[in-house]
């Protein structure tokens, strides 16, 4: 599991401060974004060799409105792990564990030039599997 996290600013609210529904995706790509660059990936050097993650479909539970100014924690974890694709569950918590909003997100690995599938890299799927 990956915790990281999250300050709610200003500009992630709507008029009565609460955060605004898609901004709860930003706050999930941002953990997992930081996951990898705690893992020693960096997202530039994989796009120089034509791979890039992206989200084939998410899953979103709100469960509590989180509001400007909140201190919060995603939590994050790798539920499925397949050739092309990667499969995260992820919650955002307070200090209490109150969740906030779950999600189920389907990451696919591609090829950048064709837009096609391809494999996850060993080396991340080694990390993602517990390190080496």
């Amino acid at each position: 599991m990956f915790r990281w996290p999250i300050s709610v600013y200003y500009e992630d609210t709507d008029a009565s401060g609460v955060v605004y529904h898609s901004n709860y995706l930003n706050f999930f790509e941002r953990a997992r974004t930081e996951w990898l660059k705690a893992m020693g990936v960096k997202q530039a050097a994989l796009l120089a060799d034509d791979i890039a993650f992206v989200v084939k479909r998410a899953e979103l539970n709100f469960c509590r409105a989180a509001r400007f100014e909140q201190n919060l924690i995603v939590e994050t974890v790798v539920i499925d792990l397949k050739k092309a694709s990667l499969m995260f569950e992820q919650k955002l918590i307070d200090e209490q564990g109150v969740i906030y909003c779950e999600a189920k997100v389907l990451v696919a690995c591609i090829s950048l030039s064709r837009m096609r599938p391809r494999a996850i890299p060993k080396n991340i799927v080694q990390e993602f599997k517990g390190g080496s």
